[in-house]
């Protein structure tokens, strides 16, 4: 079998080897490839890699010779899952590999938010503590999250995770999801609808799948719901958020702040508005990237490829 890995560096920049799948047949990993080049390096490819490199229907329709996708993330809305099952071609993803990881870099956002670390640090380094005379100081509000009300839109895997961490800090926590399932074993816990999660909520932290229906659904309209204390929090997908909406609410104080990993096109563009926003953090999309998370991510790849090839695919998504 050939398979051939279109966008292969951030799952391996050099510390996450890839023994288990090259064992599984002949591999050709790209670090990166660009749209024009999709086509001529997955041609003749019985198996195609791929974490954000977009496989549409009509790139599929040039692969004859495909028979199965896998994808190096838990989010697969960069393939045309749908002309891929009419095409007879399994795509499946990894869904569990990045909970805690994921869990807990919401957090790190959050904790951020609440003490500004780094800041007070860079201020002590400038020499400010030692001009102040005083045996502490801070130049931002301090926030307590016990008490608070943690509200996540998306209560999956990593959202129960973050609802667990919350829990543990005292918060309470409510939830919306078009799935409810069994609530949590702890107390205090309810469930809501999203508009009031945005309402009674201090923190909201987004854990859903981008769907056709929920992109921009964090609007304007949604935004001003939020307390003027509130933080908001996406380690999900970018477009979830209407960024010009988040931007002018941020710059108008409809809530406290923001933070987000992700944006509606990465690597950001400098037209992106979130850059002209304040009370803002962006990072680069790294909430996954832990060497556990990717070392786990790589295995469930390899167990993804071994059992299409014994004809009984697992984690198949279409």
């Amino acid at each position: 079998m050939k398979m051939v890995c279109l966008d292969g560096f951030t799952l391996n920049p050099g510390d996450n080897p890839w023994t288990d799948v090259e064992a599984l047949g002949e591999l050709v990993v790209y670090d990166r490839t660009q749209p024009e080049d999709i086509v001529e390096r997955a041609k003749g490819a019985d198996i195609v890699l791929t974490n954000k490199t977009p496989l549409s229907a009509d790139t599929l329709a040039q692969l004859p010779d495909l028979k199965f996708i896998t994808v190096l993330a838990t989010g697969f809305n960069i393939v045309d899952t749908k002309t891929a099952r009419e095409r007879g071609i399994p795509v499946s993803n990894v869904p569990i590999y990045g909970t805690d990881t994921v869990a807990q870099y919401a957090f790190a956002l959050l904790l951020d938010h609440c003490h500004k670390v780094a800041h007070h640090s860079d201020r002590v380094m400038d020499g400010e503590w030692a001009r102040r005379g005083d045996f502490c100081f801070w130049d931002s509000t301090l926030i307590e999250l016990a008490g608070m009300t943690m509200g996540i839109v998306g209560f999956g895997r990593i959202g129960r995770r973050v609802g667990e961490l919350a829990h543990a800090f005292g918060m309470h926590v409510i939830a919306a999801d078009v799935m409810q399932g069994n609530p949590p074993d702890y107390t205090p816990f309810a469930w809501r609808e999203i508009d009031q999660v945005f309402a009674e909520a201090d923190v909201v932290s987004l854990h859903c799948p981008q769907t056709a229906d929920n992109v921009g659904f964090v609007n304007r309209e949604l935004l001003r719901r939020m307390k003027a204390s509130a933080f908001l929090i996406n380690t999900s997908r970018g477009a979830l958020i209407n960024e010009q909406d988040l931007a002018d609410a941020l710059n108008a104080d409809v809530l406290a702040g923001a933070a987000v990993d992700v944006v509606s096109k990465e690597p950001i563009e400098a037209s992106n508005p979130l850059l002209q926003a304040k009370n803002l953090r962006i990072t680069p999309h790294m909430a996954w990237g832990t060497v556990a998370a990717r070392t786990r991510l790589m295995g469930t790849t390899a167990e993804n490829i071994a059992a299409f090839l014994k004809g009984e695919p697992i984690n198949v998504v279409n």
